[in-house]
């Protein structure tokens, strides 16, 4: 049986967890491995970790942390951040993480992709397109580096390239969106589903539980990813680590599955 799936993004630096808006200003939250233990209770359908400095710093992956949250994780996870080569993703998949994703090092070394996902599976290895709308002519662009680089890419013909070369999975995250909690960008959405059949997750902008609602009744059978709302309770943005509860997570997905 194949249903949509609601996931926590947590964003890592300097090891601790924090949440920005528009990529900027991250406030610090705490211990991400204290959010792993609050998830496990709630019985997260997966999680999400992305390191957003270890790319733009270049640095390599923080092995120890990975393998700490990995031993932790009692629900699929998925690591970002600093990833760079086959032998860095070999060794993170063998800490325990069901997924390797990879944004700068998919537009710099896209070669990458089809050398993960010969080694360990396409199932292995995840894309996230950080994408931003241009002031001038409003036209969709990827950019890495936390926002601040421009690749010229278009992100449907890069998802199209991403998709050739083997990926699993692509995270389409919407820079002007995140933190907002304001709703998901639909019409991103639209351009990117429409030209890949791979699995695709939706990241930045969902502010509450019919966000998600929404996106699964639109799309059927996705990835609603959300940062904010999972750590974020109330109006005025006090830290609170949740999650639907089961009924409300049935609710929300409701007949969006597929029977293999």
């Amino acid at each position: 049986m194949l249903r949509s799936r609601i996931i926590p993004c947590l964003l890592v630096r300097n090891k601790g967890l924090v949440k920005t808006v528009n990529f900027k200003d991250g406030k610090y939250l705490g211990d991400p491995i204290n959010a792993v233990r609050i998830f496990n209770e709630k019985e997260v359908d997966e999680l999400m970790v992305l390191d957003i400095d270890a790319s733009s710093h270049n640095l390599e992956p923080d092995f120890k942390m990975i393998e700490n949250l990995a031993a932790e994780c009692r629900m699929p996870l998925c690591y970002g951040g600093g990833v760079k080569t086959v032998e860095q993703a070999q060794r993170i998949i063998s800490l325990g993480v069901e997924k390797v994703a990879l944004s700068s090092a998919a537009v710099d070394t896209p070669a990458l992709v089809s050398q993960i996902a010969v080694k360990l599976g396409s199932q292995s290895v995840v894309a996230v397109i950080d994408v931003k709308k241009k002031m001038i002519g409003g036209n969709y662009e990827v950019r890495i580096h936390n926002g601040k680089r421009s690749t010229g890419n278009c992100p449907v013909d890069f998802s199209q390239q991403l998709a050739n070369l083997g990926v699993g999975e692509i995270v389409v995250n919407s820079i002007d969106n995140d933190g907002t909690m304001k709703g998901y960008d639909f019409k991103l959405i639209d351009k990117i589903r429409q030209s890949v059949t791979v699995p695709i997750t939706v990241l930045g902008g969902a502010g509450s539980l019919d966000d998600l609602g929404q996106l699964i009744k639109k799309y059927g059978i996705i990835g609603a990813a959300a940062g904010s709302l999972f750590v974020f309770k109330g109006i005025y943005r006090a830290v609170l680590i949740n999650y639907p509860d089961r009924a409300e997570k049935d609710a929300l997905i409701g007949e969006h599955y597929n029977v293999l």
